[in-house]
């Protein structure tokens, strides 16, 4: 990689459209075949949003490469003619990181999707990026081994996405996000240069590539190749599922849990608009509708040990006013009860055409001041909001419902969704836990970020990407004041005519 100066800053993409698409779709056919470059109208459509879909834009291009020298090969053709890229997994993603550009080509991954190797002996596999996250553990929990980090998304997400969002899941509380998780990477650079960066072993020599790069949202490079490490299953597990009267002590029982010196696996809090959702949706029959609050508890490890600390935490429970504590021991009805939890977001569809899901990260002994202030929040705005997050590491999944045919719903919306950063922020907490910045937060970088904090990274993702032509636009502030223009608009105009 090549320095370049510090004053060099992107703040928007190349100007791309007088490129001639017609040229750059058969020179892409030539690289991946014919089939796997989309172009119509019609076809386009599947790929104008992400997960966050308040946002939509087709792309001129979509190409579909197959391995790391099809990606290479491609993104040659973007670095060559100064076309801005995006590159998207599953699509799963809930802040615009893989929302396309105008003019702009979207690289897909989810053809390459095969587990290349598998080594238990020294508990790694290595995957390409489009790898499903379940598939993971699927291929090695035969022998014993499982893959730690697990998005509610987990069944459909793919490996690439998680490596570019650094995404969590139920068990970030003991085992950590994605970059906990990855051992090194394969890499294509924004000007088609295929780099190594980590390796097999779990610290290498040097700079730490691999973390900067995990997390980075597809602005320093493409992912093609992915050594993960996998864990040793648990000897026991248990989950607990305890109830309380309100949201603020199933809160504080967190906070008491890991007082006590005790880390379980995962803790997860839901309310009871969130509970009766997922009761209509999935029936799992297990969480009481009457509950103000439900908290899963997961702990895993020794049996011993898994069983007196099961103990502990269910007396804790009852100390902070549980009003009964159910414990699971056996794989189906632990199952039974992670079901809900896993599907809460798809089950906000009950409640309401549309909602707005934020992220935010909060310390957990703010959490009960935090639950309070966004009821107020709520109240204030006119908008419900349902909440579901990972307790046990504060971070936030509020969601906001609301109707998006309502005219100026999706605006008051966001302002509500803004706020409720900007309070996770005031109380030293983060604007992002795992669902990463993208477009739709990049707003409120400045909130946690100072103008020296942001300068420095716009130098690292200049080294990286001097043409500006990875994911422009995304992560940091465009402009800097984040004023008019800064998010895509909701009603973006299709750029590209139907003549492909």
């Amino acid at each position: 990689m090549t320095a370049i100066a510090p004053s060099l800053h992107i703040s928007s993409p190349p100007n791309s459209s007088s490129i001639d698409w017609q040229a750059i779709a058969s020179e892409l056919a030539t690289i991946v075949g014919d089939r796997y470059v989309v172009r119509t109208r019609e076809e386009l459509l599947a790929y104008e949003c992400d997960g966050l879909t308040s946002y939509k834009q087709q792309p001129a291009l979509v190409v579909l490469p197959r391995s790391t020298a099809e990606v290479a090969a491609v993104v040659k053709v973007c670095d060559r003619h100064q076309i801005p890229f995006v590159a998207r997994g599953s699509g799963t993603g809930l802040s615009g990181g893989a929302l396309p550009l105008a003019n702009s080509m979207l690289i897909v991954t989810s053809r390459m999707n095969k587990i290349l190797e598998v080594d238990f002996e020294n508990q790694r596999v290595v995957v390409q990026p489009g790898v499903i996250n379940n598939w993971v553990t699927q291929a090695v929990s035969g022998s014993g081994f499982y893959y730690a980090p697990d998005p509610s998304s987990q069944v459909i997400c793919s490996i690439g996405g998680n490596v570019a969002e650094n995404s969590g899941g139920v068990h970030c509380l003991k085992y950590g996000v994605t970059t906990n998780h990855v051992l090194g990477l394969k890499i294509v650079l924004p000007n088609g240069e295929v780099k190594d960066i980590g390796g097999k072993i779990p610290e290498a020599p040097g700079y730490d590539l691999t973390g900067v790069f995990v997390g980075s949202e597809g602005t320093l490079g493409i992912a093609t190749e992915i050594t993960l490490k996998i864990l040793k299953s648990a000897e026991s597990i248990q989950v607990l599922l305890a109830d309380f009267t309100n949201v603020e002590a199933a809160g504080a029982t967190v906070s008491d849990v890991i007082g006590a010196g005790l880390i379980p696996g995962g803790m997860e809090i839901m309310d009871n608009m969130s509970i009766n959702a997922v009761e209509d949706t999935v029936a799992t029959n297990c969480y009481p509708r009457d509950a103000a609050a439900i908290l899963l508890i997961e702990i895993d490890g020794l049996a011993s040990e898994v069983a007196e600390s099961a103990k502990r935490v269910e007396a804790i429970c009852y100390q902070n006013g549980a009003r009964n504590v159910a414990i699971a021991t056996e794989p189906e009805q632990r199952l039974r009860l992670w079901k809900g939890r896993k599907a809460a977001f798809a089950a906000m569809g009950r409640l309401s055409p549309d909602y707005y899901v934020q992220d935010g990260v909060i310390p957990r002994t703010k959490l009960t001041y935090v639950l309070q202030e966004i009821a107020k929040l709520s109240e204030q705005y006119g908008y419900h909001v349902a909440n579901v997050f990972h307790a046990g590491d504060g971070n936030l999944h509020p969601l906001i419902l609301y109707n998006n045919a309502e005219a100026g719903a999706l605006e008051t919306v966001e302002e509500l969704g803004g706020e409720i950063l900007k309070l996770c922020v005031r109380v030293g907490g983060s604007i992002s836990g795992e669902h990463g910045i993208g477009a739709d937060k990049k707003c409120y970088m400045p909130e946690m970020f100072s103008e020296t904090d942001l300068e420095t990274m716009r130098w690292l993702r200049d080294t990286f990407d001097p043409k500006g032509i990875a994911n422009p636009t995304k992560i940091l502030p465009t402009p800097r004041t984040c004023g008019e223009g800064a998010k895509p608009s909701h009603d973006a105009k299709y750029k590209l005519s139907d003549r492909f």
